[in-house]
């Protein structure tokens, strides 16, 4: 377990649903990866994101699909991309990524709370 940190410090970490209108193979990063585009509603718009979850899911399996992700962290450089927010997954038993996401309809840009 980390280090415990306060409510105040959860707040400062915005953690928002996402709709995947984009998915498509990034051969030049490091691990293999796809970029995506996601949909965060009207507020935050749409957004790239780096996500290294080939083993579980295919580019078209992506489109459409909810997803969970950190927005408010500073842009990232990967490569020759610039990913904007962090996709949030867990590990599955080989440590291959496993995407979170709501598991009922919510709107895009629904903040988790």
């Amino acid at each position: 377990m980390s280090d415990k940190i306060s409510f105040d410090d959860f707040l400062k970490v915005d953690i928002r649903a996402g709709r995947v209108i984009e998915a498509q193979p990034f051969p030049e990063a490091r691990k293999p990866a796809f970029k995506l585009r996601i949909d965060f509603g009207p507020e935050i718009g749409v957004k790239k994101s780096s996500a290294q979850v080939t083993v579980h899911y295919t580019p078209e399996a992506l489109v459409g699909r909810m997803v969970m992700a950190v927005v408010n962290f500073p842009p990232r450089q990967i490569g020759p991309f610039m990913s904007e927010v962090l996709t949030l997954g867990v590990p599955d038993g080989d440590g291959e990524v496993v995407l979170l996401a709501p598991d009922l309809e919510v709107a895009p840009g629904a903040r988790m709370y």
